[in-house]
């Protein structure tokens, strides 16, 4: 999956409220457990009447989703708290977790789908003839979970959530696993019958290594990965044209669910007082956190002079300009 991350430097980033994102999420999920209780319901019932195992592998995906939109929910209502006492940026990586937890879900029921296609492909002797139903039940699947997938999506860029674009993607893996459940029917009545556990080991697969990419990323972002490089260098560019700024050193970032963390160093002249840097650093840190999905920014101000200018006399006695630390 490709993580989804908003036009570096774009005005619009901050459109949408933590309120407006949460909201948005819970309706998608929502319509996104209807999709699948009728899915799930419909696919292991008929699969186990037409005795197809790729098709109750896909009814099991289905019940899966059902498992992930309930952490979903769960993570947008716990996400969205304000900060307090005990977590004083917030309660942003709920979403994080919830992906890791998705993640690991994925793999479980991918390895365990996986187990019983390979067990009923050494008895091939004793895998059963499919019923037709089987793969009408397939396509109605298929036109449905890429439906969702499509809406899902585009609540997740409208809203800019990384757990948002995981469920999506996840009903795009459904998507995906149903054409190869339809594939292995298929080869099934045209007397092949050893396709259909074949289809279902490959569903297990695709769903077992969607688990893996989500839980690793998922992972990293726990561990504080830095944003990306074009989001990075936006920040900084914001950084650079705040009036007063002469350089930025130092700019570190690290993920805070679908936020950034920051801190940076500016350079500031060192002719300017105290009170006219601390303006400057304060105007930047604005900017910054209106123009990009910047939870907080520290900034410390150091000292920048002009080539060849004097060093000001009225420093302190070891030389060194006090630094300032702005922090809110």
């Amino acid at each position: 999956m490709t993580p989804l991350r908003p036009a570096p430097d774009a005005p619009e980033d901050n459109e949408h409220t933590p309120a407006e994102r949460a909201a948005a999420a819970s309706r998608s999920t929502w319509v996104s457990v209807g999709v699948n209780v009728a899915l799930a319901t419909a696919q292991i019932i008929l699969g186990i009447f037409s005795k197809s195992q790729g098709l109750i592998a896909d009814g099991i995906h289905s019940l899966s989703d059902l498992v992930a939109d309930f952490i979903v929910l769960l993570a947008n209502r716990h996400g969205q708290k304000e900060a307090d006492a005990g977590h004083h940026y917030g309660h942003y990586r709920y979403e994080t977790a919830a992906s890791f937890a998705l993640g690991i879900l994925l793999l479980l029921v991918g390895g365990g789908m996986l187990w019983a296609a390979i067990s009923k492909l050494e008895q091939p002797g004793a895998i059963p003839q499919v019923h037709g139903i089987a793969l009408w039940v397939v396509g109605i699947a298929l036109v449905a979970k890429e439906l969702l997938f499509r809406y899902m999506l585009a609540v997740a860029k409208r809203v800019k959530s990384s757990m948002l674009v995981a469920n999506a993607w996840h009903a795009r893996s459904d998507a995906a696993s149903s054409l190869v459940v339809g594939i292995g029917i298929v080869g099934n009545l045209l007397g092949y019958p050893i396709l259909d556990p074949v289809a279902a080991a490959i569903v297990g697969f695709m769903v077992a290594r969607m688990g893996w990419n989500f839980g690793w990323d998922a992972l990293h972002d726990l561990m504080d990965r830095a944003a990306d490089e074009d989001e990075t260098a936006a920040i900084r560019r914001t950084l650079l044209d705040t009036a007063g700024v002469q350089g930025v050193h130092d700019l570190r970032t690290r993920k805070m669910g679908d936020m950034i963390l920051a801190d940076a160093h500016l350079e500031i002249d060192a002719a300017l007082t105290v009170d006219e840097g601390h303006k400057i650093a304060v105007e930047a840190r604005h900017r910054v956190m209106q123009r990009h999905r910047v939870l907080n920014l520290m900034t410390h101000v150091d000292p920048w002079r002009r080539t060849g200018a004097p060093a000001s006399s009225d420093q302190g006695a070891s030389g060194i300009t006090p630094a300032i630390q702005q922090q809110s």
